[in-house]
């Protein structure tokens, strides 16, 4: 008999199977196996707030399967991810099973490599009742929440609403950001520039500071032209010049927050993308003359501890490639935030001598740009300083009468100069804004020469729109969500529409707007960003085994239900309709414009003026294609599960209909429009040309993969 190890991923299993050997069998859970049904609350909230898990639809054979492989094992061991997701798939498994919770049977990996899988298998321990209660809790408290709440928005706003715990402040946190943006009153302000040249005919750029009496700021044109008026033919002089030192510090190695908002503004990823490249480098890819290892630590943490031996190894190989002066003269530590759980070293590569040109060939264009930002983070997070000299030139500028009557005008220039490049050699700091560079060699006293004298309008600007890695950091900072929730919670406001992204920025719908409002006055706890902080703290004690996850709850659900109740009674007659549902198509039957409604098998149009109009029908959604059949348009449709075809708009009169997407493109052989079928083929479905052409198509940034540990939210956070 062999013994069994549990994990939630083939991918990981794989990785983990090469480096056990014999004497071992990997299989996966493919994620969870048990969950709350999604047809009821499945939670008695008069009883503890006893949860009523079943085997997820599908799993059935699945967990047949493990039940037979455990029954013919020798011992056992789960080895579900490292975090609180992981111990609760663990439990889950462990309870189906019939396994003892009190044996060590669970084991964890911080690194998917030989070392990695050695150290967790020599140091089993049982299952952590209070992660287990801790992730239990948080799905407890989104289900009551997105289950007693989603119903009301949806009679109050429009069918198939949905709010939860987390999203329902995200949005809060974007609809706020957009109401600052509209009250803001821009103001005005004006910069005077002076293009000057020095001795060795070297020119710069010094911006006006001031003049006699001290700083100025020039709030207006006349104020501006004052001053232009007082410069024309000054003498500029340079008064003081101040030298210096500075040291730049390198940045601490990723956390999950961190390496999302990096991967935005370096890579333009989302951050359920970086996630998952980041889970595949994690469970391993096959390299290249190594074979199937992971090359990143886990990705889903707070905490930047590095282990000494990763140290070591770090150390050695900037000796190596850079030379010793580029090793810092102490090591470098970094603390983590005060709230950090600290479960897990800090993201980094496993075998820092890997380098991202070693393994290029082997890993997707998506695994590779991730891999070398980790990579070279990691890397120079140990290195020394940057060492910058910096010069400041103040200069005074006046005509010589002014300046014998005392009368002077003051301009300013700063710049650096690189001494030594220390870790910046190799990782530059994305967050530089460049204004500042290098200045030509300048002396105390020397007289420069006036090329060019500029001034220019300008106006304060509104904060800026939300962006994934601005958003990620404010979630972050502000205590809401945790790491493995920020790519959840981003794509759930997304998809349900409370938020668009525009050229990269998340900005609030209508729906947004009105569903925020609606929670700011009836539910302000829920919306409340302290409130869901101080949540997440609790939740976080309960991990830590500091908390009852059950009087947490309770002290939560009473206050909760008084409210919804209230608002209910005060809003029995309030329907909020959306300006955006309404549409240009009027009525036949009483001439009103008519909305768009959202019913089972999806929107319709309907008549607002209901009960007494009750017209409906179809909301008809034209594509760019002509029927090749008749000629009519094609349009959108619905099938009665609810899958998108396309079809005539003279249906019954015309019968044709495909799961094939119109291409947007004409048929060069006869004219009619061509249509998308699977594996990259554009095809004329007039039956009597037969037309098609094969389209090529770019590499997949990423593999095809289901989400087997979709964060700690389980989707209703």
């Amino acid at each position: 008999m062999s013994k069994l190890v549990i994990v939630e991923s083939p991918a990981k299993a794989k990785s983990i199977k090469k480096y056990l050997g014999g004497g071992y069998e990997v299989t996966s859970s493919m994620g969870h196996v048990r969950d709350l049904p999604s047809a009821k609350l499945s939670v008695d909230v008069k009883n503890s707030f006893e949860p009523k898990y079943a085997i997820i639809k599908g799993k059935e054979k699945l967990v047949k399967e493990l039940k037979k492989q455990a029954s013919e094992s020798e011992q056992v061991l789960l080895a579900t991810d490292p975090d609180r997701e992981g111990e609760a798939i663990s439990w889950h498994l462990a309870t189906i099973l019939g396994l003892d919770l009190n044996e060590k049977n669970r084991v964890t990996f911080n690194e998917i490599t030989q070392t990695g899988i050695k150290n967790g298998m020599a140091n089993p321990r049982a299952v952590d009742i209070d992660l287990v209660n801790a992730q239990q809790a948080r799905r407890i408290l989104d289900r009551l929440v997105g289950y007693r709440l989603s119903p009301f928005v949806s009679q109050k706003i429009r069918r198939g609403l949905s709010a939860g715990r987390v999203q329902s402040v995200a949005v809060r946190l974007i609809v706020d950001r957009e109401e600052e943006i509209k009250a803001f009153v821009p103001e005005e302000y004006w910069s005077i520039d002076a293009k000057l040249v020095n001795h060795q005919k070297k020119c710069f750029t010094a911006a006006f500071t001031g003049d006699e009496t001290g700083k100025i700021k020039l709030t207006n044109k006349e104020q501006t032209d004052g001053y232009m008026a007082r410069l024309e033919n000054a003498v500029y002089t340079i008064s003081s010049i101040k030298r210096g030192t500075r040291k730049k510090s390198p940045l601490p190695p990723f956390i999950t927050s961190t390496l999302q908002q990096e991967a935005s503004t370096r890579l333009g990823f989302q951050a359920q993308r970086t996630m998952r490249a980041a889970q595949e480098l994690y469970e391993g890819v096959d390299i290249e003359g190594i074979g199937i290892t992971g090359l990143i630590t886990y990705m889903r943490t707070d905490s930047l501890r590095i282990s000494e031996d990763a140290r070591a190894q770090a150390a050695e190989f900037i000796k190596e490639r850079f030379g010793e002066k580029y090793l810092p003269d102490k090591p470098n530590y970094y603390k983590s935030r005060s709230n950090a759980q600290d479960g897990h070293e800090a993201i980094r590569p496993t075998m820092p001598s890997l380098t991202p040109d070693k393994v290029r060939r082997s890993l997707t264009p998506d695994q590779y740009k991730l891999y070398e930002i980790i990579w070279k983070r990691f890397i120079s997070c140990l290195m020394a300083s940057c060492i910058q000299n910096t010069v400041k030139a103040d200069i005074t500028a006046a005509t010589p009468e002014d300046r014998t009557a005392g009368r002077y005008c003051t301009f300013s220039a700063s710049g650096y100069t690189v001494k030594f490049d220390g870790f910046t050699v190799l990782y530059g700091d994305s967050g530089d804004d460049g204004k500042e560079g290098r200045l030509p060699e300048l002396d105390e006293g020397e007289q420069l020469k006036i090329k060019e004298l500029e001034n220019a309008q300008h106006f304060t600007q509104p904060p800026s729109r939300y962006n994934e890695a601005t958003l990620i950091k404010a979630l972050e900072e502000e205590g809401i969500g945790r790491p493995s929730t920020y790519a959840t919670i981003i794509s759930t406001i997304v998809k349900r529409e409370y938020v668009k992204r525009s050229a990269k920025l998340l900005v609030p719908t209508e729906l947004g707007e009105t569903m925020t409002m609606l929670l700011k006055q009836r539910f302000p706890k829920i919306v409340n960003v302290k409130f869901t902080a101080q949540m997440e703290n609790s939740l976080d004690e309960v991990g830590a085994g500091k908390e009852n996850y059950v009087k947490v709850l309770d002290e939560f659900y009473g206050d909760f239900e008084k409210t919804l109740a209230k608002a209910k009674e005060e809003m029995k007659d309030v329907k909020l309709t959306l300006q955006e549902d309404y549409t240009d198509v009027v009525c036949e039957k009483c001439g009103r414009n008519m909305i768009i409604k959202t019913g089972r098998y999806g929107k319709f149009l309907a008549c607002p003026g209901y009960p007494e109009c009750r017209n409906a029908k179809p909301l008809i959604t034209e594509t760019n294609a002509a029927c090749p059949k008749c000629g009519a348009k094609v349009i959108e449709k619905h099938s009665k599960k609810g899958y998108l075809f396309y079809g005539c708009e003279a249906w019954p009169n015309c019968d044709f209909s495909t799961w094939d997407k119109p291409a947007g493109e004409e048929c060069p052989k006869c004219g009619k429009s061509l249509f998308k079928r699977k594996g990259g083929i554009v095809a004329c479905l007039n039956e009597s040309c037969g037309y098609e052409k094969k389209v090529r198509r770019g590499r997949k940034s990423a593999k095809d993969k289901n989400d087997e540990n979709g964060g700690e939210s389980g989707g209703d956070e």
